[in-house]
């Protein structure tokens, strides 16, 4: 009997790669998304596709019949916005889907007896105060700032899955706890440092840079990721756990990168640094090597020049 996977976020950067990665294991999947910061062209290569259904719905309100109708063995939340610019404009609605729509699918993950997992993110740390980051590490954060709404939802989604598998024991729930994640189908105007760079580069535009650019972060490919989060929802690892890449690199060194890849002529330009912004970031992923075999194996330089083609591709397309 084919098995049924529901993605929250289905239409998301994350989500439709992984409704790909699920459709190609032979699933059938159906992705949701109310496109608020999705986009239905990330999917749109799979319309017609028999086992694919995109329900353009919202996972706080009440699901629609042909969501809640189906058996689920797997159910992803990957509804969130996931970048400053989308979760500091739609801030309520981003502490809203942490916690009301988290628990909406996990009661519905309860009733299927589905496997249960949560994107969750290495801003549950903060401003880290230890580097690298452990998954034991409580984190440094500020509860009441411009980056609140999306730290606080995430934690508080953590909490809630660790209190409903005290009170539900038989839920198998999965947290991962992305670091930077990117490659193709990024949104363009999302905010998000790598896409930013490269939609400079290729446009001539300044690169624009928050600081001195000192400050460093650990990019993990998408494909990688994708692994990582499959690996471990079959695994038996149900406690928060650190997925990305860690080789670290100072946003400077990254500008540099893109630049000599796009072979761009851009300058590079300075703002102030945004409030809260971490000055560190790199996961420690000894317990996904212990516990499923998993590390990255896509370099930055391979990743970003997929990412770049793909950004070039949808820059000719739209002339």
């Amino acid at each position: 009997m084919t098995k049924t996977v529901l993605i929250s976020g289905g239409a998301g950067f994350l989500g439709s790669h992984l409704a790909d990665h699920y459709l190609a294991a032979g699933y059938d999947v159906v992705a949701v998304d109310n496109l608020s910061t999705g986009n239905a062209n990330n999917v749109a290569h799979l319309k017609g596709e028999p086992r694919f259904l995109f329900v353009e719905a919202d996972i706080v309100d009440d699901l629609p019949e042909s969501v809640t109708g189906k058996r689920y063995d797997i159910i992803l939340n990957m509804a969130s916005p996931a970048s400053p610019p989308h979760y500091q404009r739609l801030s309520l609605e981003t502490l809203r889907v942490g916690s009301e729509g988290t628990l909406r699918l996990l009661e519905l993950a309860r009733s299927n007896e589905a496997k249960f997992f949560h994107a969750s993110t290495s801003e549950v740390y903060g401003d880290p105060e230890i580097h690298p980051q452990p998954e034991s590490y409580r984190g440094s954060v500020n509860c009441y700032g411009p980056r609140a709404m999306y730290d606080e939802a995430k934690r508080y989604a953590e909490a809630l899955i660790y209190s409903y598998r005290e009170r539900y024991p038989d839920v198998q729930t999965y947290i991962g706890r992305f670091f930077n994640t990117y490659g193709p189908r990024m949104d363009a105007h999302d905010g998000r440092v790598v896409s930013n760079f490269i939609v400079q580069a290729l446009s001539g535009e300044p690169l624009t840079i928050y600081g001195e650019g000192t400050q460093t972060r650990s990019f993990c490919y998408v494909s990688d990721l994708v692994t990582a989060i499959t690996l471990l929802i079959d695994s038996n690892e149900h406690d928060p756990i650190n997925l990305g890449n860690p080789g670290e690199f100072t946003i400077r060194e990254l500008a540099d990168i893109v630049i000599e890849l796009t072979k761009s002529k851009s300058a590079i330009t300075k703002l102030p640094l945004p409030a809260d912004d971490p000055l560190q970031r790199k996961p420690v992923i000894a317990k996904a090597k212990d516990a499923f075999g998993w590390e990255p194996r896509i370099a930055l330089r391979e990743g970003l020049k997929n990412t770049i083609e793909y950004f070039d591709q949808l820059s000719n397309d739209s002339k």
